[in-house]
Parts: C-alpha cells; sequence; structure tokens
C-alpha cells in the first residue's frame, strides 16, 4: 500500500543567490517522487512557486491553499501570475479561503491552513521574524506550536535583502 505523506512549504517572495538552489537539491534528495508526493503551496511568488513546480516536475500532486479570491494581483510580477494561474490549472485541488482580498489576516490564515493539511514544513526562511503579519515566521510558528516538524532551508549568512 501506497503511504502519501503531505508536505507543505512557507517562504521568502524573493529568494537570494544559492537559496533555491538549496531547497530545491534538498527536496530531490528526501521528497517521494510519483503519487506517494502530495505537495501543498499557497503559490506565492518565490518558495512556494518553486516548490509547487518541484512537486509537479516530480509527479508528485499539488494541493493549492490560496488566501483569497483576487490573489493573483498580489503578486509581484506578470511571470508569477502566470505560473499561478498554470499551477492552479494543475493542482489537484485548490482551496480558496473566504477573505474578500489580499492582506495580512488572509495571508496568516492561509499559512495556517496550509499547516493544518500537511505533516511536514518547509520553511525558506532567514530564521528573521516576519516583516508583516501572516509572514514566513507567523506560519513556522504556527506549525512549531501545532507539533508540525519543521525544515528550515537557507545557508548560513545568506541575507534576505
Amino acid at each position: 500500500m501506497l503511504t502519501v505523506r503531505r508536505f507543505g512549504v512557507t517562504g521568502h517572495r524573493m529568494l537570494p543567490p544559492g537559496i533555491a538552489e538549496r531547497a530545491v537539491e534538498h527536496w530531490r534528495r528526501v521528497l517521494p517522487t510519483g503519487a506517494g508526493l502530495l505537495g501543498v503551496s499557497s503559490l506565492a511568488d518565490g518558495a512556494d512557486q518553486l516548490f509547487a513546480e518541484h512537486v509537479l516536475a516530480a509527479g508528485g500532486v499539488l494541493e493549492a491553499v490560496l488566501p483569497c479570491a483576487g490573489y493573483a494581483g498580489s503578486l509581484a510580477s506578470d511571470g508569477s501570475r502566470a505560473r499561478l494561474d498554470e499551477f492552479v490549472r494543475a493542482a489537484a485541488s485548490v482551496v480558496t479561503l473566504p477573505f474578500d482580498r489580499p492582506g495580512e489576516a488572509a495571508y496568516l490564515a492561509a499559512g495556517k491552513a496550509l499547516v493544518d493539511r500537511c505533516d511536514h514544513l518547509f520553511a525558506v526562511w532567514d530564521g528573521l521574524p516576519a516583516r508583516g503579519l501572516g509572514g514566513t515566521a507567523d506560519v513556522v510558528g504556527y506549525a512549531r506550536a501545532c507539533g508540525r516538524p519543521v525544515t528550515v532551508l537557507w545557508v548560513d549568512g545568506v541575507m534576505r535583502s
């Protein structure tokens, strides 16, 4: 019988050089491939989309947890918005939270919903406090408070801009 574990991701939207490569290399080493992999992501720029790309390339199943309707408008670039649309189409399921617009409360709720849906959380995180409510540090704190295993993927000494 195939055991499926749900892996979630949280992380910064802007990743300095070397961080994305470290995360992807770690995922290649530790994650299953094929139907044994279920990845949960909010599909934001940066770490979220990087993880979604890895899950799909590995033949896994993607579940999206979106903070609100109109979420695409909060993404940084046309490319990020286009990738969001592609990932939503490729996702096996999409949960859109009932917030009217993007904002800190919606981001925090999405982070908590993501943690609640996963067995293990990857955090592409520099270890610093969140820059706003619902940031990576808040999601990691919630996961730890829930007893969810968290793997932090970062390179010591690398600073986020």
